[in-house]
């Protein structure tokens, strides 16, 4: 028999059944595979099956039931590593909010794992680009041969012994840090390996992580995202990762073996070494933009559900300013995001999540709502409710600016905290009464509700902005890299060069740049709440004066471990010192806020404010606006828990001076101890624990200095009451009227050591 000119394309035929609407996903149950995907509006979907390389479309499958708004469908004769996508039918209506277009191959909104990358073409985009009618138009080209696809995982991984180290909360310290800029010029990883969550698993990576002392990294996004088609076309990358287009798949590009477990296996390393790993997700858009986006996933599966659309449906709100938003007042969006957070705790090991945009997470129709149906599913939940939850409590929303508005049991980023910190040891006037408020744990902003110092997430520097080496380095940024002109990043960087814009050879200004980091990091460290240091700064990392390093998928972001100075390596020693001075006294690191009021119970006072005098500071001090040097002075007596008896830590003498020259401090005399042991001097940084001064002498406190001091028992004290202080743990106890030093107390005339805010105030 002749055979026609052409053969038609052949789909072969996989035994279906119907299923099952949830799981929704594709999960593997030992014997096929069930099929669920979610949407409202759809009149069709078809499963998508793929060769190995996701190159080759073998068969499309019509999902044969539709349940409570879920299509399904059973697969038999599917496996693990089955690959897939989907083309979902229905109305092309943009003025109506329908964007279906089953031309479209989209990306299953709970796939597990990801195979190939996306190829940019105008094949991606559901209207035809270019044309007259914009986005009302409607393409007809095939964008699967450029899309990624989904793969089916098996899920069985041996854990072993690995538990969540559970680290408690006033213990926590977190390190900031990006899975591929950690590790792509580590001279300790294997090559293969520089990027991935394998290169971050490897011994020297992690133990070196663990000597630094801190609790738990926090990585910048690793859900699988895109690249940009404009940063591409201008050779640049999206190199944070703020960019999802998949909650539940671990960005590909991170994997050295290409497979899940390797994320697993990073996290179990971690976990032996006692350090807990937090991801930042970004649950507030999506990779897709705004009307003039791709269609990849969500906007071709159900547009009108995933996204809050304007009141004209054919176009979107924006509060994320990336063209979208993610729809969480929607039940099925809401299910999603909680589903995924709790995979990524259940099967992932992941120990907490710190939320890009997160006001936009609790934005219910009306507005910001801190018992909205996000918050409340987390606060509620078995799973969610036990792990660490950060919120970054802002966006560009209305009522977008939310610090200290977020329930009991978050904990949340706190940029009064950055912004009044650097300001003070840059040298601005009238900043110590706000500074004190804010080493304090802003009880201000948090001490509301039973929430407790930890609430306050304390940093400098983060992966947004100047590097700590940057911040004291250069007086604007240098974003010309971006290729944006320098208009991008923020202008407002609180920074200061020293004398010189960027690198000098400079003896003096670069040992003052030094100092002032120090300064920097110490009063991280030494304050009271959460503290997060951004990696790299404890060794003087830049980025040349770039503070949105976003697209620089190169030398700009990436840690150079071998080209740290010898001063970069004693900086590190210092974070160390100061790291193991605060795990040691608990008393830096409360689980209740200061009184700041004298417990005549106890006779003690367990926060009070020190003149240069050695005397405690009153109102009309508070308002000098040309004070620039403070004690803060804390009692280990005092009350630690809600149960009226007296602690017995180590009483702490910390004194700050951002004042440019020498400062005469008479040091306070302190029940329990007549001499002054010093802990910390950012002066001379290698001279600690040695140097003793007597209670009432004078002390020259240098010029844009810290010093920690350690009151030293008289002999007839029980020796053994320190060292069983240090052994203590912060315990957390019912709320007790809680001190706030704000400007506005000080300008109504009471004194910031009287001013009480009663709980739930």
């Amino acid at each position: 028999m002749k055979k026609p000119p052409f053969a038609p394309k052949v789909f072969r035929q996989s035994r279906i059944r119907e299923g099952l609407p949830y799981p929704l996903g594709a999960t593997w149950d030992g014997l096929g595979v069930n099929f669920a995907l979610f949407s409202a509006n759809a009149t069709k979907v078809e499963l998508c099956l793929f060769d190995q390389d996701g190159r080759r479309e073998l068969e499309r499958i019509e999902l044969p039931e539709y349940t409570d708004e879920v299509w399904h469908g059973y697969l038999p004769d599917a496996r693990p590593g089955t690959v897939y996508g989907y083309r979902v039918h229905g109305p092309y209506e943009p003025k109506a909010g329908h964007r279906f277009n089953p031309n479209k191959l989209l990306l299953d909104p709970y796939a597990k794992h990801m195979v190939g990358p996306l190829r940019w073409s105008d094949a991606h985009f559901g209207y035809r680009v270019g044309s007259p009618r914009g986005d009302l138009s409607f393409d007809r080209r095939d964008s699967a041969p450029g899309m990624p696809k989904c793969v089916v995982i098996d899920p069985a991984f041996t854990w072993g012994h690995d538990r969540h180290p559970a680290i408690p909360w006033e213990k926590s310290i977190f390190y900031e840090t990006h899975v591929r800029g950690y590790t792509m010029r580590h001279p300790a990883v294997p090559p293969q390996y520089r990027g991935t969550f394998a290169g971050l698993a490897q011994q020297e990576v992690v133990e070196y992580i663990r000597s630094l002392g801190v609790t738990a990294v926090e990585l910048l996004p690793v859900h699988a995202f895109v690249d940009d088609r404009y940063l591409l076309e201008k050779g640049l990358r999206n190199y944070w990762g703020y960019n999802s287009i998949s909650f539940f798949a671990p960005d590909p590009r991170y994997m050295a073996t290409g497979a899940i477990h390797e994320f697993k296996e990073m996290v179990a390393r971690l976990h032996d070494a006692g350090i807990e790993v937090i991801l930042d997700v970004v649950y507030n858009h999506t990779a897709e933009g705004n009307e003039m986006g791709p269609t990849l996933s969500f906007k071709g599966i159900d547009n009108a559900s995933y996204y809050r659309l304007a009141p004209d449906p054919r176009y979107y709100i924006n509060d994320t300013g990336t063209g979208n938003t993610l729809n969480l007042v929607h039940s099925r969006v809401l299910q999603m995001v909680t589903d995924s957070l709790r995979y990524w705790v259940t099967e992932m090991h992941v120990d907490g999540f710190r939320f890009d945009l997160a006001t936009i997470l609790a934005r219910e129709t009306y507005g910001f709502d801190h018992s909205g149906g996000f918050l409340d599913a987390c606060r509620q939940d078995p799973v969610l409710s036990r792990v660490k939850l950060i919120a970054e409590p802002w966006d560009c929303g209305p009522g977008g600016y939310q610090v200290g508005g977020f329930p009991p049991g978050w904990a949340e980023w706190n940029d009064k905290f950055r912004d009044t910190v650097r300001s003070y040891w840059k040298g601005d006037e009238g900043k110590l009464p706000e500074l004190a408020t804010r080493m304090a744990a802003s009880a201000d902003v948090f001490n509301r509700r039973g929430r407790k110092p930890w609430a306050s997430v304390n940093f400098v520097t983060a992966h947004d902005g100047f590097t700590l080496h940057d911040l004291v380095s250069y007086n604007d940024k240098h974003n010309d890299a971006n290729g944006e002109d320098n208009r991008d990043g923020h202008s407002h960087n609180i920074s200061w060069n020293h004398g010189a814009e960027g690198a000098t050879d400079d003896p003096e200004i670069n040992a003052l740049r030094f100092r002032q980091m120090r300064n920097l990091l110490a009063t991280l460290l030494l304050s009271q709440g959460t503290p997060m240091i951004l990696a790299g700064d404890e060794f003087a990392r830049s980025q040349n004066g770039n503070n949105n390093a976003y697209c620089q998928d190169n030398e700009i972001s990436w840690i150079d471990w071998e080209g740290v100075s010898d001063e970069g390596w004693a900086l590190t020693d210092f974070v160390r010192h100061l790291i193991g001075l605060r795990q040691s006294h608990p008393l830096l690191r409360r689980g209740r806020f200061f009184t700041g009021a004298y417990n005549p119970d106890l006779e003690v006072k367990d926060l009070t404010w020190i003149t240069p005098a050695g005397e405690e500071k009153t109102t009309e001090q508070w308002q000098d606006p040309m004070a620039r040097c403070l004690g803060m002075l804390l009692d280990g007596r005092a009350q630690a828990t809600g149960i009226k008896k007296a602690a017995s830590d180590a009483t702490l003498l910390l004194i700050i001076n951002a004042y440019h020259d020498v400062v005469p401090f008479k040091l306070p005399e302190v029940a329990g101890g007549s001499r002054w042991l010093t802990l910390v001097d950012t002066t001379e940084p290698d001279r600690l624990e040695v140097a003793t001064a007597q209670t009432g002498d004078e002390i020259p406190v240098n010029g844009r200095s810290l010093l920690l001091f350690e009151l030293m028992p008289d002999r007839r004290s029980d020796i053994g009451l320190k060292a069983a202080a240090r052994a203590l743990r912060a315990a957390s106890g019912p709320g007790e009227p809680v001190a706030a030093i704000t400007p506005d107390s000080i300008a109504s005339g009471s004194s910031p050591a009287e001013t009480v805010h009663q709980p739930g105030d």
